[in-house]
């Protein structure tokens, strides 16, 4: 059992490698195979956490290549999508700034307070579920040649909320939140 402590970090690390043959796939217009791969990573998402909770192979490591690999994913597939026009760019600015926003939120957050727990919000995770159900919508309307009016537009106006909101939330939660909490701590000492 101590051998297969490793295996989700190891699924983690295979769903990153599926990341450029994605972005290969999709360059050549090979939607169908697109959704697969981008099908196998999430369900390779949801196999390594389970592992790792129903097994207590959770590590450091993986805590940091989770959601590096999510995404790394979930960028590169809006990047390729709005590189083929079947995204608006505008809305991958707003996906990316998100994540850049979170990431230098962390990393200035730990830099003036010290180590800080990260867990998706449930905000966050409603914002990742719209993100990956446009990508999703959207290889299989091209994968399967339909097309359902203004549903499209729907989910991007999804995503665009929940990602707006999510971002709010996370600076909400570390400026604001922070302050509340530190005020009856700096009183008492």
């Amino acid at each position: 059992m101590k051998r297969l402590q490793h295996l989700p970090n190891m699924i983690t690390m295979a769903r990153m490698a599926l990341v450029p043959l994605l972005i290969l796939v999709l360059k050549d217009h090979r939607y169908l195979d697109a959704l697969w791969v981008f099908l196998v990573a999430g369900v390779s998402d949801g196999l390594d956490g389970y592992i790792a909770k129903r097994f207590g192979f959770v590590s450091q490591l993986g805590a940091i290549l989770d959601p590096l690999a999510d995404k790394i994913l979930l960028v590169s597939a809006y990047i390729m999508l709005a590189v083929l026009a079947l995204v608006p760019f505008w809305l991958v600015l707003v996906v990316t700034f998100r994540d850049v926003l979170i990431v230098g939120g962390y990393l200035v957050y730990t830099s003036l307070y010290g180590p800080v727990s990260m867990r998706p919000s449930r905000v966050s995770k409603f914002n990742t579920f719209t993100q990956i159900l446009l990508v999703v919508f959207v290889l299989g309307e091209r994968a399967f040649a339909f097309h359902v009016a203004h549903l499209q537009g729907a989910f991007v106006f999804a995503v665009l909320v929940t990602t707006i909101a999510s971002g709010g939330h996370y600076l909400w939660a570390w400026g604001i939140v922070r302050d509340i909490e530190a005020g009856p701590r700096a009183r008492r000492g």
